[in-house]
């Protein structure tokens, strides 16, 4: 059962609100539109919210060529992933995910190897949570992550010129930018997303900057979005443009900036 308890103002703003006043008064919107047609699974607010038909959106994905093609897919943690996740392990791939908002201190990825799951009588089921993933896959840095076959990110907005934007707290991008740097991902290495047919928006609707990266596949509940984006993926991390609270509250990303930094330095 649903809860009742109305949001309150500051978690209808979102935890991150105040960095791109765009981005934030369309995530308002998709929330909004979310709870209001009832199309919500659990909570909506400042969050990747679950809704009706990501199951049916994870079926679709897994029917595209890409998919098949991956052997090792990336996936963030939130609710409405959690049938992708699900089919990644049924069809045999090794599933990356982070640990929610990259966790306190411990490493911050989990590795889940169906093989091992089925070894350890581990259900998938259980696995596919972001919770039981923590509990039961290996746990990584970013430096030992295999390389990604196919990324899949979490999403409030998308375009089908590619944009998106998540919750507001840069995790995907940042996240991205380090694979690049670490060369986890390249410029052939498939980026999408499964979202509810209501956050595709019009592309001038949402603003794209240097840093955020672009889908090339949107997968909803309705349909399969191959996307048109009009220009590059950006590089690597810029760390000139990265919030101050992130490089201060992601734990390891001090450590990590001056390791990628000395890389390239040398």
């Amino acid at each position: 059962m649903q809860s009742t308890r109305a949001p309150t103002e500051a978690e209808k703003s979102g935890r991150w609100s105040g960095r791109n006043a765009d981005k934030d008064r369309l995530r308002h919107e998709i929330w909004q539109g979310l709870e209001d047609s009832g199309m919500n699974i659990g909570p909506v607010w400042s969050r990747i919210s679950n809704w009706v038909g990501a199951d049916e959106a994870a079926k679709r994905l897994s029917e595209l060529e890409i998919w098949k093609r991956a052997k090792v897919v990336k996936c963030n943690p939130d609710p409405p992933q959690i049938p992708v996740r699900l089919r990644a392990l049924y069809d045999g791939k090794t599933v990356l995910m982070p640990v929610p908002e990259f966790g306190t201190g411990d490493l911050p990825w989990v590795l889940l190897d169906p093989e091992v799951l089925e070894k350890d009588g581990v259900q998938f089921e259980l696995a596919a949570t972001s919770v039981g993933a923590v509990q039961v896959g290996q746990k990584l840095s970013f430096e030992d992550l295999p390389p990604i076959d196919l990324a899949v990110c979490g999403c409030v907005a998308v375009t089908r010129a590619g944009g998106r934007t998540g919750k507001g707290g840069g995790f995907a991008d940042l996240e991205l930018g380090l694979f690049r740097d670490l060369g986890k991902i390249d410029t052939q290495t498939p980026i999408v997303t499964t979202v509810h047919s209501s956050m595709v928006v019009d592309d001038d609707r949402l603003p794209v900057m240097e840093h955020d990266s672009l889908l090339n596949w949107i997968v909803t509940e309705k349909e399969v979005i191959e996307t048109t984006p009009t220009g590059p993926q950006p590089g690597g991390v810029n760390w000139d443009l990265l919030q101050p609270d992130q490089l201060e509250d992601i734990w390891f990303l001090k450590d990590l900036k001056e390791k990628i930094l000395a890389q390239k330095a040398g």
